[in-house]
């Protein structure tokens, strides 16, 4: 869900920002989040590779894929996992275009995780 669509949060549900950077034109009291986890955000190398440069994706998303399992992204992933069998969770990103982005797989990831 991108931060800027101003939905009311509902009961029972766990809100991350999944994004390294604070969204622009935000203040932190106008978000509803329970947390900012920013560790599980693609590294600012990654980040600076892809560029948003579709032809680059699917190597973005595999690289993204290992940072994912590597510490301390792995932790928010576990944490993140424990609460989605819990509650609704719901991913908060600033990402234009969420098909393209780091907000998708790691959805995917979480997905296929919690199918395990």
């Amino acid at each position: 869900m991108r931060v800027y669509d101003h939905l009311v949060p509902a009961k029972n549900e766990y809100r991350v920002l999944i994004d390294r950077l604070w969204p622009r034109g935000i203040r932190k009291e106008a978000l509803s989040f329970d947390r900012w986890a920013k560790d599980i955000a693609p590294t600012p190398e990654l980040r600076k590779f892809y560029s948003h440069e579709l032809e680059r994706f699917e190597l973005f998303k595999d690289r993204y894929l290992s940072e994912l399992s590597s510490l301390p992204a792995k932790a928010e992933v576990e944490l993140l996992i424990d609460k989605a069998r819990k509650e609704r969770l719901i991913l908060l990103t600033a990402s234009k275009d969420i098909p393209h982005s780091s907000a998708w797989v790691l959805h995917q990831a979480l997905v296929d995780q919690l199918h395990k």
